[in-house]
């Protein structure tokens, strides 16, 4: 089972789905609505009124542990984070774009290593 631990639905297409369409289900093969709870790592900033903000990025939150059987979508920096330690974290991967360049979905799920 994959679970989405972004703010926002994940499409997935197949892969000949072209970029510049506007049409969301042209190939679309899974939407993975979002969970209630998005999965992010803490910040500190350690500066204040500063260009650029310096910020601390800490350990991750609202991610469950590890459960056989599950998989789970989060952002790239969650994954990066924890690419050592974890391999049941998925990104997008291989985006889908809009007719005005927007991203609406993605042509895989990749695992950070």
């Amino acid at each position: 089972m994959i679970l989405n631990l972004t703010p926002h639905p994940v499409r997935l297409y197949r892969s000949e789905r072209e970029d510049g369409n506007d049409d969301l289900d042209t190939h679309l093969m899974k939407v993975y609505e979002p969970e209630p709870t998005s999965a992010r790592l803490a910040t500190n900033e350690v500066s204040s009124g500063m260009w650029p903000v310096l910020v601390e990025f800490g350990h991750a939150q609202n991610l469950p542990p590890k459960q056989d059987g599950y998989q789970y979508i989060v952002s790239l920096v969650v994954a990066l984070a924890l690419a050592d330690r974890r391999n049941d974290l998925l990104v997008p991967y291989r985006e889908v774009r809009n007719a005005s360049g927007t991203v609406i979905g993605c042509r895989a799920l990749a695992q950070p290593v």
